[in-house]
Parts: C-alpha cells; structure tokens; sequence
C-alpha cells in the first residue's frame, strides 16, 4: 500500500513541477518580447524552449553547483525580476539560483535578494540598433540568420537587413533559400517563419523583410538603396581573406564595418572573451572571428596559461567533414581531401595551433597541429596533449575549468561537462564554442592531455554574434 500512495504522491508532484515549469516558460518569454530582458541558465539558452529542456537544464544546474537548484527556485527569481524595473538585459537565473542558496539567510525575500544582486544593473549609454548584411548565405551564414531573426526580440541590437549572393535572384531561387533557412539535415528546423516576397525579392524571416541581393563583388551593391545605413557586413564566404579585399566591402553606401567568420590575414583575429577588448571599434573597421577551432581552444589554453603556464603542445583536431572536402572521390587542390568524405577519416592541416598565438601572444612557437576530418556532418573534438611549467592532477585542472565556466571572463566560451556518456551528437545545439570534457581529462606531472567539444558550426556562429555585438557597441547589461 505504501508503493502506490508513494507513486500517487510521485504522479502529483510531477504535475505540479510542470505546471511550474510552463509558468516559467511564460514569464521568461514574456521577459524577452516585453522588456528585452533575456534570461539563460548558465548561459544556456531558455527563450522558446520545452518544459522538458527547461527541467534537463535544471538537473544540469543542480549537478554543475552542487546546490538543490530547482524549478521552484528558477521560476521565483523570475517571478522577482519580472516585478522590479531592469533594463534591457541578460540575466543568468541559474547564477542567481546558486548565489541563493549560497547566502547566509534563505529565507531572505527573493525580490529583495534580486534587487541587491542586480543593483549594477543600468541601462548601457549609447546602444543604436544596428543594421547587418549577411555577404553569403552557407552553412554560417544560414546559422547566422536564424539566431539573428531568433533573437530580434524588440530590435534594439542587431537587425539583419538583407543577404549577397552571387547568381541571378527569381522566386524559385528565393525559395531555394527559404527552404534551406528552413529546414536542416543538422540543426533541425527553424523555430520561426520564413515566407517568399518575389515581388522585392526578399525573405520575410519572423514578420521581418530581409532583402536578397545579388551581386558579383561588394562594390556593385548601394546599400542606401534598400534603406539600409551604417551596416555591419557579415562575410561568410571565405573568398576575401586578408585586409584590402575585406576593405572592397567598405566601398559601398551603408556599409560601415566588416567581420569575416574566417582566419584573416592583416587584421584582428579575436576570439570574444579572449582578446576583443584590446580592438576598439571605435577605430578598427575590419575584423576576423578567426576559425572553430581556434575559438574552442583558446579559451581553455588561455586558462591553463594563466594558472600553469605550457611549455609546449600537440593539438589534434577531430573535425567534421566540411562542404570543402568531396563527397565521392575526386580531385581536390590539397592532399587527401579528395577522397570520400563521408566514408574516410581524412588526416589534413590546421592552421589553429598558431592562429591561437594572435589572441595569446605568449604561446607563439609553442603549439603544433594536425587535424583528422572524420564522417560525422558536424560536432568536432580537440585533443591537447600539453606539458606544463608546473605540476599538477586531473583533479586541480578539472577545479580551475570548472570555476572558470562559473564566474569570470569566459563563462560564455566554457561550458563544462560532467557527463561519462558524452559523444558528439550531443553536443550539437551548444552555444559555447568550447566544451570541457572533465571526465577525460589526464595528468602525468607536468604533461596533461585534455579534450574540447565543439560544435564547429553552432558554437562558433555564436561567436561570432557575440563579437558583432562588441563592433557594433550593442551589448546589453549581463549577469553573469
């Protein structure tokens, strides 16, 4: 008898967390579509998402701190950041959670709790909207599109504006690309609406008019004319690779900035949270996002830099196939890249273990690279095998990550993993470009191999967003 009330007591509370967790689901999107108030769980995405993502991101939470985090407390400190005024912003409700719980009083009043810890909380000087232009529409640029059209909320940061591609533009074009937009093999479907207009060859993206335009070169294109001014281009073709060919996009009316989601030569390589400080868009009109791999190793080298110190190293990247290598045997302009790529691991070169020297001068010289392109569409692996100018354990690097992904300048960049199941697939869908595989890590005295997730093509767009954001000077207030 005892089972059965047990499992009719397991049926009500289950209910009620539920019931819970869509009443947090509301006010975290009416949060966002009212206030432009963003709220994420250590910097887990939460706008628009399933009762059961939010609950998993809630187990996360709780394992992550080792605090009894729970939906009633996520959906209290909401309630208290619905009530009180903030400004346009970003808040991490499980970094609010935790530092709850970490208080000497929990029976503090949460609204009370709320305002104390959010009392830096001002509305940034000068943030303009800021118009952008995709320059091609692949693989990235389509990510791009999608989280840009996603995170609209009230326009107040980035607006993307239209899209170049080369070719001739007509409706069976325009639906071609909404319906790549759309629908994809990896990401899943659009969370929004993408609708033709052929009458001003345009994609209406979530209610919004983005303009497709074909153009064979940057200085074809008059900006102004599609009402578009002081535009960020965002190239991600890969064509134009060092600064005077980036400068070709300066040439037209409207544009007033370049980023290129590609290594550059000649201009800043910044991986945001790194290095992006030290250029001031106030007087760099060029820059470059540099490569995947470069934005999921170096936060990770930046932290045992800075609290071990490395001698030297071998990075191994385990990367996806990509739309450069050929799909059945054939020629190629570089060793080995010819062949299958869906049916060989295919050994290539990287150019990340010194592209990480242009955010962290201090590791020039000291890092080698190779790279295996292994059958998988996306999600990729890094493996550093490091010796150190210290000794240390697995454990004492797993502690510094770990704190590392809590607090401080990288909580955007690390997310630190805790799983013993972790494979590749699962990674997919993570917004931080680098994912610390804490249950891999190996110690030997002063020599230490490490393994990073990356979602080379998910993560690394929002890199690239979160570096727009710092060019275009629209970053709200975080929380973090």
């Amino acid at each position: 008898m005892s089972t059965i009330t047990n499992y009719e007591n397991e049926v009500v509370n289950q209910a009620q967390t539920r019931r819970a967790t869509v009443e947090f689901i509301n006010i975290v999107n009416d949060l966002w579509y009212d206030k432009s108030i963003e709220l994420v769980l250590f910097r887990n995405p939460l706008v628009d998402k399933r009762a059961s993502e939010v609950l998993n991101l809630i187990d996360y939470a709780k394992e992550f701190v080792a605090k009894p985090i729970s939906i009633q407390d996520a959906l209290d400190i909401a309630k208290a950041i619905q009530s009180i005024e903030l400004p346009a912003s970003k808040l991490d409700i499980g970094k609010l959670a935790y530092e709850f719980h970490l208080s000497e009083n929990e029976n503090i009043d949460k609204v009370d709790f709320v305002k104390k810890q959010l009392e830096g909380a001002t509305e940034a000087n000068g943030i303009k909207p800021k118009d952008v232009v995709l320059y091609g529409f692949g693989r990235i640029g389509r990510l791009l599109a999608r989280e840009l059209s996603s995170k609209m909320g009230k326009g107040s940061q980035l607006r993307l504006r239209a899209v170049v591609t080369r070719g001739k533009i007509d409706e069976s074009v325009l639906e071609k690309r909404a319906s790549l937009l759309s629908i994809d093999s990896v990401h899943g479907d659009f969370l929004g609406t993408v609708q033709v207009d052929a009458e001003n060859n345009a994609l209406i993206i979530n209610g919004t008019t983005v303009y497709m335009i074909s153009a064979a070169k940057p200085e074809d294109i008059d900006y102004t004319e599609y009402g578009i001014n002081d535009a960020l281009i965002i190239d991600n073709t890969g064509a134009f690779r060092d600064k005077e060919a980036l400068n070709r996009h300066l040439v037209p009316k409207g544009a007033s900035k370049v980023l290129l989601t590609a290594p550059g030569k000649g201009i800043p390589n910044i991986v945001h949270g790194v290095n992006h400080i030290e250029n001031n868009p106030d007087t760099v009109d060029v820059f470059s996002a540099a490569s995947c791999t470069t934005n999921a190793i170096t936060p990770v080298l930046k932290v045992l830099e800075d609290n071990f110190g490395i001698k030297k190293g071998h990075l191994e990247t385990i990367h996806a196939y990509t739309n450069d290598q050929n799909l059945v045997d054939n020629m190629h302009n570089k060793y080995r890249r010819g062949r299958a790529a869906a049916l060989n691991m295919v050994i290539t070169e990287t150019g990340a273990g010194k592209a990480v020297s242009k955010a962290l001068p201090a590791l020039e010289g000291k890092l080698t690279s190779n790279a295996i392109r292994v059958p998988v569409p996306n999600g990729s692996l890094a493996i550093l095998n490091l010796q150190l100018n210290s000794t240390t354990t697995a454990e004492a690097v797993n502690a510094i990550m770990k704190q590392y992904a809590l607090e401080g300048d990288l909580v955007e960049q690390i997310q630190y993993s805790m799983s013993n199941e972790l494979v590749s697939s699962d990674i997919v869908g993570t917004t931080a470009p680098s994912i610390f595989d804490s249950k891999a890590t190996i110690a030997d005295g002063d020599t230490i191999v490490i393994y990073v997730w990356y979602d080379n093509e998910y993560g690394y767009s929002h890199q690239v967003m979160r570096l727009a954001k710092h060019i275009a000077k629209v970053r709200r207030y975080t929380y973090y």
